[in-house]
């Protein structure tokens, strides 16, 4: 599974994540922090998908939101 999206793609993914979960982001990020401590995005999207019954794009763009969300908050990029 890939976890590049292009960057539209990405981005209208992330705005219909509300509407099509009924979470918002927020809630999805402290999912993945409370969750399993896998190291690779892919294991990361595969749990999210799999325990939370996302399809995999939506638990891939999930996962790339947190991981820039969490490179912006630290510092790092």
């Amino acid at each position: 599974m890939s976890l590049n999206h292009s960057p539209e793609t990405h981005t209208k993914l992330i705005a219909r994540v509300p509407t099509i979960t009924g979470r918002e982001l927020p809630e999805w990020f402290q999912a993945i922090d409370n969750g399993p401590s896998f190291l690779r995005c892919d294991e990361r999207a595969n749990w999210l998908a799999d325990e939370h019954g996302l399809t995999h794009g939506y638990a891939a763009a999930i996962v790339h939101e947190h991981e820039r969300f969490r490179h912006n908050r630290t510092g790092f990029l």
